[in-house]
Protein backbone atom coordinates (compact mmCIF):
# COMPACT_ATOMS: atom_id res chain seq x y z
CA UNK A 1 0.00 0.00 0.00
CA UNK A 2 1.22 3.51 -0.69
CA UNK A 3 2.39 5.89 2.02
CA UNK A 4 -0.72 8.07 1.70
CA UNK A 5 -3.20 5.29 2.53
CA UNK A 6 -0.93 3.93 5.26
CA UNK A 7 -0.91 7.33 6.95
CA UNK A 8 -4.69 7.66 6.52
CA UNK A 9 -5.25 4.25 8.12
CA UNK A 10 -3.08 5.20 11.11
CA UNK A 11 -4.83 8.58 11.45
CA UNK A 12 -8.34 7.09 11.26
CA UNK A 13 -7.46 4.38 13.76
CA UNK A 14 -5.99 6.93 16.18
CA UNK A 15 -9.05 9.19 15.86
CA UNK A 16 -11.46 6.29 16.49
CA UNK A 17 -9.43 5.08 19.49
CA UNK A 18 -9.28 8.59 20.93
CA UNK A 19 -13.05 9.12 20.56
CA UNK A 20 -14.35 5.68 21.49
CA UNK A 21 -11.60 3.91 23.41
CA UNK A 22 -9.22 1.01 22.93
CA UNK A 23 -11.98 -1.51 22.13
CA UNK A 24 -13.42 0.34 19.14
CA UNK A 25 -13.76 -1.73 16.00
CA UNK A 26 -13.81 -0.71 12.37
CA UNK A 27 -13.91 -2.13 8.87
CA UNK A 28 -11.67 -1.24 5.95
CA UNK A 29 -14.47 0.97 4.63
CA UNK A 30 -13.64 3.42 7.46
CA UNK A 31 -10.69 4.66 5.42
CA UNK A 32 -12.77 5.75 2.42
CA UNK A 33 -15.47 8.28 1.60
CA UNK A 34 -19.02 7.04 1.13
CA UNK A 35 -18.53 7.17 -2.62
CA UNK A 36 -16.31 4.86 -4.59
CA UNK A 37 -13.96 7.44 -6.09
CA UNK A 38 -10.85 5.24 -6.04
CA UNK A 39 -11.84 1.61 -6.66
CA UNK A 40 -8.25 0.44 -7.22
CA UNK A 41 -7.15 1.70 -3.80
CA UNK A 42 -10.28 0.28 -2.15
CA UNK A 43 -9.49 -3.12 -3.67
CA UNK A 44 -5.85 -2.88 -2.57
CA UNK A 45 -6.87 -2.29 1.04
CA UNK A 46 -9.56 -4.99 0.79
CA UNK A 47 -6.94 -7.42 -0.54
CA UNK A 48 -4.63 -6.60 2.39
CA UNK A 49 -7.48 -6.92 4.90
CA UNK A 50 -9.34 -9.97 3.55
CA UNK A 51 -6.97 -12.05 1.46
CA UNK A 52 -3.56 -11.38 2.97
CA UNK A 53 -4.51 -11.31 6.66
CA UNK A 54 -7.93 -13.02 6.62
CA UNK A 55 -9.32 -10.45 9.05
CA UNK A 56 -12.97 -10.32 10.08
CA UNK A 57 -15.20 -7.59 8.70
CA UNK A 58 -14.78 -5.58 11.93
CA UNK A 59 -11.48 -5.55 13.77
CA UNK A 60 -10.10 -3.54 16.67
CA UNK A 61 -8.61 -0.25 15.51
CA UNK A 62 -5.63 -0.85 17.81
CA UNK A 63 -4.88 -4.14 16.04
CA UNK A 64 -5.09 -2.61 12.57
CA UNK A 65 -2.95 0.41 13.52
CA UNK A 66 -0.31 -1.85 15.06
CA UNK A 67 -0.24 -4.14 12.03
CA UNK A 68 0.18 -1.20 9.66
CA UNK A 69 2.91 0.36 11.80
CA UNK A 70 4.80 -2.94 11.86
CA UNK A 71 4.58 -3.16 8.07
CA UNK A 72 2.50 -6.33 7.99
Amino acid sequence: MNASIIQKIITVCNEKIEKKGENVGLSFYAFFANKNDNPALLMEVAQWWIMKHQLDHFEKAVKIRDMIQKGL
